[in-house]
């Protein structure tokens, strides 16, 4: 049987049962836009928390309190771990511990608001040096100017403040340095404030609160640990040697032989996106097995179909065994026309799977500052063309099999 007249006879039968055609290639439609939309979504996740990573540039290291989390309940004792203390920043500041270390600063999380004559808002505010965050994140002074060394050392009320923080606080007014805001009762000066940047890495400048490091401690969380400590080596080649050498003088100041038994972790930008890419493929696997459930459903709804097509077009088939049409033509032929079903089904899924990915990246842009982009996943869509044509001919082999063992004599007596 020629391809053409092939699919002129299979597209005419399905076109006569428009709707019914439609229903059964829904569980089909549903798989592969979900897979689409999955795939889509998630390289746009991996290309936003890369693009945050490599704000902080390779070599940039990261030491946390606690034990290495492995879940969600691990996160939560890291943030009341009390493993990392001034001491440590003072062993970790020797040369001849830690020989490639270009900066160093501890930093504080603080919880809460800030107010000034009645207004309030609910920013990031961070515990830091002022220094290192513009060195770190290249955040720049629109007004006033940094806190430095001396700051941290007296321990003094000063605070940088976001644009938005400004515009919250200050409405239009102009000059707003030197003014007081109060942070759990506590009033700071505001000595700068900085450029409207938006996102940064894993927060908003714009909604950013800097205060010394040491008073944030002292005055407002009332410990004596900080929350995390953040280097940079001298260079990225040098990361490496940099964070074996953190481990090792940690480990002597803490008492620790076994690494098993750390009380604090070391994150750097390329393990956290090697670590982050395996969660994502991790879900994308788990999401796309679910979503295959939906698939077999499809084919299953395929099958029941073609073997109620079988059924109606009985008459139809005898005619065709009459006129010369040998059992491998009438098996092609109800193979194809499953095929044609199911593939029909995957290219609407990738077109609709491909527009929700659109507007849920045209969503994300206006209502947030991410820096959030586009991705059509060619490797999944074809993926799912394959995937739409294996359903048609594993559920369609039974049905077309039925349909070609047909005798043409009982099929023509068939009313």
């Amino acid at each position: 049987m020629q391809l053409k007249h092939l699919y002129k006879t299979s597209f005419t039968g399905l076109r006569t049962n428009k709707v019914r055609s439609l229903l059964t290639i829904l569980g089909i439609v549903i798989g592969i836009s979900s897979i689409i939309l999955i795939f889509s979504l998630g390289k746009g996740v991996e290309g936003l928390i890369t693009g945050e990573l490599s704000g902080m540039g390779a070599d940039t290291i990261v030491i946390r309190p606690g034990q290495q989390p492995t879940g969600l309940n691990d996160f939560s004792e890291t943030l009341f771990s009390d493993s990392l203390k001034s001491r440590d920043v003072e062993a970790l500041k020797k040369k001849s511990n830690v020989p490639h270390l270009a900066k160093i600063a501890p930093a504080i999380i603080v919880p809460g608001r800030v107010s000034y004559r009645g207004e309030t808002f609910k920013p990031m505010i961070f515990g830091w040096t002022a220094e290192l965050m513009t060195e770190m994140f290249g955040v720049e002074i629109d007004s006033g100017d940094l806190f430095y060394e001396s700051d941290i050392r007296s321990k003094a009320s000063v605070a940088i403040i976001g644009s938005k923080v400004k515009e919250e606080l200050f409405g239009n007014e102009e000059n707003v340095v030197g003014k007081n805001i109060k942070i759990k009762d506590r009033n700071f000066r505001v000595v700068g404030v900085l450029k409207p940047q938006g996102q940064v890495s894993s927060f908003n400048v714009d909604e950013l609160v800097v205060l010394p490091y040491s008073t944030a401690q002292i005055y407002l969380m009332g410990i004596d640990h900080y929350h995390e400590i953040i280097l940079k080596a001298d260079s990225p080649e040098n990361v490496s040697q940099t964070v074996e050498d953190v481990k090792d003088t940690l480990r002597e100041m803490h008492d620790i032989t076994d690494p098993s038994k750390d009380d604090f972790f070391v994150v750097t930008p390329e393990g956290m996106l090697e670590q982050i890419g395996n969660i994502l493929d991790a879900l994308t696997l788990f999401l796309s097995a679910v979503v295959g459930i939906a698939l077999v459903v499809g084919g299953v709804g395929v099958m029941n179909i073609m073997l109620v097509s079988v059924t109606e077009r009985t008459k139809e088939i005898g005619l065709r065994k009459a006129i010369g049409a040998t059992n491998k033509d009438i098996m092609i032929q109800f193979l194809f026309e499953s095929m044609m079903l199911t593939i029909t089904g995957g290219v609407i899924g990738i077109i609709i799977g491909m527009s929700l990915s659109l507007i849920t990246t045209i969503a994300i842009l206006s209502f947030t500052t991410y820096a959030w982009s586009f991705s059509f996943p060619v490797g999944a869509s074809i993926l799912g063309i394959v995937v739409s044509g294996l359903i048609g001919v594993i559920f369609g082999i039974y049905p077309a099999k039925k349909a070609s063992q047909k005798s043409p004599i009982e099929a023509l007596r068939y009313e």
